[in-house]
């Protein structure tokens, strides 16, 4: 027997929002007149006009009303819009480079970074799971800025967002940094904030990678294994990719680490100086291309990075378990990429 047919009445409000192709192939929450005031409620002193920017691939007009739309349709409570406002702010910052990060073929997408007394003050999860499911504001926020670039950036999938293979991040890509655990100051703060600052910090990411290591008990030697799954990223004759990238490491991690007196600035200067590949044979690889020339070391091999200043660490998860990730950044043609982007969150 054919299966038979069951339709929702063509005036349901969620099934209207997907024939309008604004939904990331999520429900979304109606963004009725009565939710968009109580977003915009949130932030009384922006006019629900004003322009933020301009967003990429489509240049979109980005105005305060229409992110509050699309906050309400990621599910977003009020509590969150200064964040998202916030969030978007970076999106259309031109170093950031929403534009390309929309339609590259590689699987790119904004993972937010956020620090400082937001974390707290609207329930942002930063340890167990710190990049997983299960939390409202973390899940909520990161889809309205996916939702933001969709319908404000026209960036959608089989249109003008052309990703080969795509990650789960473009539905929602944040973690908070589990600052109270944390052996070091706030990422923010090292990026020049105060503080008592709540920022947002965006970074053109792609799909992380787990790093296990149970066994090491002393910095070198875990910062060791670090510098090895990194190392183990690489892309023919692109190697090295020279973007930023984004070491999350667990407390435990982290702990080891400072344990023997090393700061972030020692993690990032010993991964810079030892994430390095030896050329092979030039007829199988070539010569590093472009600009990649000019990072090689005095016996020829080429670094993974640029400088020790293109790795960002970030300390969150849950304190048990000895287990960290790796984001690489995304880069374009002649190593031009997405520049990560800090701004601060106002709350009124």
């Amino acid at each position: 027997m054919p299966t038979p047919t069951i339709s929702f009445a063509k005036d349901d409000p969620i099934e209207m929002l997907f024939e309008r192709g604004v939904t990331d192939g999520l429900p979304a929450v109606p963004p009725t007149r009565e939710r968009v005031d109580l977003m915009l409620a949130a932030v009384p002193r922006r006019r629900r006009d004003e322009l933020i920017g301009t967003l990429g691939p489509q240049m979109g007009r980005v105005t305060v009303e229409k992110i509050a739309i699309n906050a309400v349709m990621a599910g977003c409570k009020p509590e969150y819009f200064p964040v998202v406002l916030a969030g978007v702010e970076a999106l259309c910052d031109p170093a950031f480079c929403a534009h390309g990060l929309s339609i590259t073929l590689m699987s790119g997408a904004p993972l937010a970074i956020i620090n400082g007394p937001a974390r707290n003050q609207i329930g942002l999860n930063s340890g167990h799971n710190a990049l997983g499911h299960g939390f409202r504001a973390n899940a909520t926020i990161g889809r309205a800025l996916r939702l933001v670039t969709m319908n404000i950036g026209g960036a959608r999938p089989h249109g003008l967002t052309k990703a080969t293979l795509g990650h789960p991040g473009q539905y929602s890509f944040l973690v908070a940094e589990n600052e109270e655990v944390s052996p070091w100051e706030p990422l923010h703060v090292e990026r020049g904030f105060k503080k008592e600052d709540s920022v947002i910090t965006l970074f053109g990411g792609t799909g992380f990678f787990q790093i296990v290591d149970f066994a090491s008990n002393t910095a070198e030697r875990l910062v060791s294994t670090i510098g090895g799954t990194m190392a183990s990223i690489n892309n023919f004759r692109e190697y090295p990719l020279m973007s930023d990238t984004v070491l999350v490491l667990s407390p435990e991690h982290a702990r080891t680490i400072a344990r023997d007196g090393w700061s972030r600035r020692d993690v990032r200067s010993y991964l810079y100086e030892t994430v390095v590949r030896q050329q092979p044979a030039q007829a199988i690889l070539g010569p590093p291309r472009g600009r990649a020339a000019n990072w090689t070391t005095s016996n020829g091999a080429v670094r993974k990075f640029r400088s020790p200043d293109a790795l960002i660490i970030v300390v969150a998860g849950g304190t048990a378990g000895r287990l960290s990730a790796v984001i690489p950044g995304w880069v374009g043609e002649e190593l031009a990429g997405s520049t990560p982007v800090s701004k601060v969150i106002r709350f009124e």
